[in-house]
Parts: C-alpha cells; sequence; structure tokens
C-alpha cells in the first residue's frame, strides 16, 4: 500500500517509478479524488458544527416555548446533505483505496531498467557449472527410470502438475528441508515457526497477494486460502502490532507446503516438478526497522546462497530488472541454480525486500525508543525451494549409470546413503 501524502508531495516521481514497471499513470487522478475528498471533508464538518449549533438553539426555544419550526426544517435540510456529502467521501475513500491496492511497490533506484527478464542484471557466478562426459539427463528422467518419481499415479490422484516422491527421493526430499531448517535456525539466527497453511483475506491482502494475484491462489469453500508461501502467515503474524524496536530485527523460517494454481502458466515447464500445483518451500521472514533493512536483503540473500554452496550447486545471483521484479518488492535478487539436463540457470529461490509496502497494508509498525510509532520493514525469501532443490541436486549429481551421488551434507539426513541407484 502506498502513502497517499507522499504521492501528493510528488505525483510526477510517482507515476515515473511507475513507468518503470510498463504502467500508466494514475498520480493526477488520486490527487485530484484525494483533494475533492478534502474539500468534501469540510464541507461535512462544516455541517456537523451547524447541526450542533441548531440543536443547541432549538433546545433553548424549546424551555422557552417560542417556535422552533423553521430552525427544525433547517435540522433537516442540512441532515439531508450531510448524506449525500458522507455518501461521496465514502465513494471517494473507496475509489482510491481500490486503485491503491492495485499498485505494485515503488521501485529502488537500483533496480536497472527493462520490461522482463532479458533485462536482469548478474551480480555474481558461485562455482562452476558442472558438465558431464556424457549426455545429462533431467531430473523426471533420472527419477523414473529409478523407479522413484511417478507423475502417472499423481495424474490419477490429482490431474497434471503434481508427482508423487518414493523411497530414497522422498528421503532426500525431507533431507533437504531438515538441512534448510537446521542452517536457517543454527547458523542463521532465524526462529522455526511452524504456520497455517490455511489463511484469511486479511493475510492475504497484508501480503499483497490480494487483490492481485487471487487467481493463482487456491480457495476453500469456507472462503479460506490455502498459502502460496509461508510468507504469508508469517508476515502477517505482525498485522496490527507495534513491536518494541529493541526487538527488531524478527527473523522467523517455516518448512510448509505451498499451492499455487499457476495460472497462465500453461505449457510452461509440463514434465517433471519445476512448476506444481503443491510443494514444498523453507520460507525466510525478517521484520526490521527501515534504517536496517538494506543490510538485512543482502544477509538474507546469503543465508539462501550458503545452502547452495553447501550442497555443492552452481548459482548465480541475479538482480531483477524493473519489469521482472514482483509486485509487493522494492528490489529483488533470485538466485539461479544451474541444471545440467535442462543446461540452463533456474530460479530457485527468490528473495525480496518489500519495504514498508506490506506493513502499511497490514498496519504493522514498531516504536523507536523516545518517538512515534513507525511502519516496520518486511522481507522474505526462500531458503530455499525444496522441490526445485531436489532437482538441482538430482542433475547436478548424476553419474553416468543412472545413479544419483548424495551430497555429503546431507548424507546424515539419509542414514549415511551415498548413492541413490
Amino acid at each position: 500500500m502506498h502513502d497517499i501524502r507522499a504521492l501528493r508531495a510528488d505525483p510526477a516521481a510517482f507515476d515515473a517509478d511507475l513507468a518503470r514497471r510498463g504502467m500508466d499513470p494514475v498520480a493526477q487522478q488520486l490527487v485530484s479524488w484525494d483533494e475533492e475528498r478534502r474539500q468534501v471533508q469540510t464541507a461535512l464538518q462544516e455541517k456537523q458544527a451547524r447541526r450542533k449549533a441548531l440543536a443547541r438553539e432549538i433546545g433553548g426555544l424549546k424551555r422557552t416555548g417560542e417556535d422552533s419550526s423553521a430552525l427544525e426544517a433547517e435540522g433537516i435540510e442540512i441532515r439531508a446533505e450531510m448524506e449525500i456529502l458522507e455518501r461521496r467521501v465514502a465513494d471517494l475513500e473507496g475509489q482510491t483505496a481500490e486503485i491503491l491496492a492495485s499498485l505494485p511497490n515503488r521501485l529502488d533506484a537500483s533496480v536497472p531498467d527493462g520490461l522482463d527478464e532479458a533485462a536482469n542484471v548478474v551480480q555474481h557466478v558461485w562455482g562452476t557449472p558442472k558438465e558431464f562426459s556424457f549426455t545429462a539427463r533431467q531430473h523426471f528422467e533420472l527419477g523414473e527410470a529409478l523407479g522413484l518419481m511417478d507423475f502417472g499415479t499423481a495424474s490419477k490422484l490429482s490431474g497434471a502438475r503434481f508427482v508423487v516422491l518414493c523411497g530414497a527421493l522422498a528421503r532426500m526430499a525431507r533431507a533437504l528441508g531438515q538441512f534448510m531448517l537446521d542452517q536457517h535456525t543454527d547458523e542463521n539466527g532465524y526462529v522455526e515457526t511452524q504456520v497455517p497453511v490455511l489463511v484469511n483475506d486479511a493475510a492475504m491482502y497484508g501480503t499483497d497477494k490480494l487483490p492481485k494475484f487471487a487467481d493463482q491462489s487456491f480457495r476453500t469453500e469456507d472462503g479460506r486460502w490455502l498459502i502460496p508461501t509461508a510468507e504469508v502467515p508469517l508476515t502477517a503474524s505482525i498485522a496490527g502490532d507495534i513491536l518494541d524496536a529493541l526487538t527488531l530485527p524478527r527473523r522467523m523460517t517455516a518448512l510448509s507446503q505451498c499451492f499455487r494454481s499457476e495460472a497462465g502458466s500453461a505449457g510452461r515447464d509440463v514434465r517433471g516438478m519445476l512448476r506444481q500445483h503443491q510443494f514444498e518451500k523453507v520460507e525466510m521472514v525478517s521484520v526490521t526497522t527501515p534504517e536496517e533493512s538494506e543490510d538485512e536483503h543482502e544477509r538474507m540473500t546469503r543465508c539462501a546462497e550458503k545452502i547452495l554452496e553447501k550442497l555443492g550447486v552452481s548459482y548465480r545471483r541475479v538482480l531483477l530488472c524493473a519489469g521482472d521484479t514482483g509486485f509487493g518488492a522494492a528490489k529483488t535478487f533470485d538466485l539461479e541454480a544451474w541444471l545440467p539436463g535442462q543446461a540452463a540457470w533456474r530460479e530457485i529461490s527468490s528473495c525480496s525486500n518489500t519495504r514498508d509496502f506490506q506493513a502499511r497494508r497490514m498496519n504493522a509498525r514498531f516504536r523507536p525508543q523516545g518517538g512515534a510509532p513507525a511502519f516496520v520493514h518486511t522481507l522474505n525469501g526462500s531458503g530455499l525451494a525444496v522441490g526445485r532443490t531436489l532437482i538441482a541436486v538430482m542433475e547436478n549429481g548424476q553419474n553416468e549409470d543412472g545413479s544419483i551421488t548424495v551430497p555429503e551434507v546431507l548424507r546424515p539426513y539419509m542414514g549415511g546413503l551415498e548413492r541413490i541407484g
């Protein structure tokens, strides 16, 4: 959500930010509505003051037995005028709120221009992309050949974009989630949290998933939403709160099931488990002061990077351009893992600083020492997506005979197993 006062102070700069995302200007319309709203509210306050004065005058006349009918008629007229003004204020506030809720976050100045991923900027590359002396297979070819990845049964049960893992691959997925949680809690200072996967409208709206992404989410018959990521309940847990500045930064992590309808992705990544309706992800959420959020963004991204480094998966960090930056983000780093089977870099983590965008939507604030409450900054990042990490580990650890070498850091979680095959 945006502060209408900031927009009013510099509408040209606001529209310039929207233009970087390929959007049409809206500031002048919003400023015009805001000016009219304030004028109407002033008129309403004047009517309210006159009506109170009339009530006193009418009371005085009745106490003395004098005729008050003219003043009573004026009072009825004023009440009717007030109802018109009240409806106009409500209409203006509703129109403004609807537009503001549909507008994305303002971009950080460091975000490069560009309309799509072609303009993203690679920040650095870690490791050497894996090459083999044989033709590398994709994850689904490896998993199906081993008899441990079953898309046919999943389709029979649930339709497209689901998978059944079994045996050592199911255990590896579990091991990855446990390994990531241990790293983030023991090494990175995040507090492990178990969260509901069903949330209400307020939680989805506060984390900028509504109304923008309603068509990409699953909703139950009783009106709750299946979470697209644990970012939603983790971040929304502070909705309406005023936090003590001494308790910040607050860092939380959760391993949860996630659900996305993948609307608009027809024909993309149909084979395999890159794009699923249901998947597991370890999420990181940080709540900070405005002064700390930039450093926290770098710290969070490094926490995700270190997971890939310990797994021995080559990756690159990418700064997303204006047109590719998500709706709620002011700035985003994507981590892209090298997948030898595809001979391509694919996103495995996205770490975003939303600044006070979400906090304004959910009214989440902190109280500086000796100061008035101010909005917190919220950040979220994948640490990592379990299914995509499983893909990366499989494709980078494959052997010519179709077996898969288990990364050393995962072996303690897998009973010492060194190879799947």
